[in-house]
């Protein structure tokens, strides 16, 4: 199984969302990560065949997706940021209004609700409408629906966003335990959900692919660039203003830790700490929008 991305790109007019992509997927969970506006949405839309390249091409195993047709996206699972959704559905019925949308027939849809309902923890408000449900429970409905016709291809936009901690820690292991044997792509600006699961990261800024490497890889591309600096309240701003500061904490008295990513020893006394992919979040993307994990 593999799906390849072959130069692509899409113009809105004259800006550029996705600039000159190339990369090849197989199965595993790939991370796409960046900050908003950096054009992941208009990407996945495009791998999902909802939105049309300007140029370039996405092929699964070796054809076109564009000929494939109706056949590629039987073998798609997408969650968009916002799924739609009949509020005054309950689970169980939106779930057999999706596969028969996706052409299941009666019996394997009853068999696939029945298991999917287990698996994402609904199947005791199986029965209540939707409208009651929390964000978090709306979600897992959303990934229900997107696995129902066992997709090879998984791709997932933001699908943390808004839920709280431990939603999250639930949601991903959910990701993790769906994702054997195709191929995922998460896309967050939520380094942490990223961090857990992914085998892969694909970062993108600016609608360019910069970062395309294996997690620890791409962690240890920061090695000697993160730092622990000891300093008094007073210095605070003056280090900020110089540095990329990504966390600071007060200790007894008026000393302050700060934690930096720099290029070079941001100061005298300073030591290199091993670096994190928040560190690598914060290094390519410290004049953008910064959306850090809070667990």
């Amino acid at each position: 199984m593999e799906l390849s991305i072959e130069c692509l790109s899409k113009r809105f007019g004259s800006k550029i969302a996705v600039n000159n992509i190339s990369v090849t997927l197989q199965p595993g969970v790939y991370g796409l990560l960046g900050a908003n506006g950096a054009g992941k949405t208009t990407l996945m839309r495009m791998v999902c065949d909802v939105l049309k390249p300007t140029s370039g091409r996405i092929l699964y195993n070796g054809k076109e997706i564009e000929q494939l047709g109706e056949h590629y996206r039987s073998y798609l699972g997408y969650l968009p940021q916002d799924f739609g959704y009949y509020p005054d559905f309950t689970a169980k019925e939106y779930l057999n209004f999706i596969a028969a949308i996706k052409g299941i027939d009666t019996v394997t849809a009853k068999k696939q609700i029945t298991e999917l309902l287990k698996i994402v923890n609904l199947s005791d408000v199986a029965e209540k409408k939707i409208r009651t449900f929390s964000g978090g429970m709306k979600q897992r409905l959303g990934i229900a629906q997107a696995v129902i016709n066992d997709p090879h291809i998984l791709v997932l936009d933001e699908p943390t966003a808004g839920l709280d901690p431990k939603e999250r820690m639930r949601f991903r292991n959910l990701i993790a335990e769906l994702a054997k044997d195709k191929i995922v792509i998460l896309s967050t600006h939520i380094v942490s959900d990223i961090d857990y699961i992914a085998d892969d990261i694909l970062m993108m800024k600016k609608g360019s692919l910069i970062l395309n490497c294996s997690t620890e890889k791409a962690i240890h591309s920061m090695d000697g660039k993160v730092w622990n600096c000891k300093l008094l309240q007073s210095q605070i701003n003056e280090v900020s203003e110089r540095f990329r500061v990504v966390n600071l904490h007060h200790e007894q008295g008026n000393e302050v830790l700060l934690r930096v990513v720099s290029d070079t020893q941001p100061m005298c006394g300073a030591v290199n700490v091993p670096p994190t992919l928040d560190d690598l979040y914060l290094y390519h993307f410290q004049d953008e929008e910064i959306r850090r994990d809070e667990e």
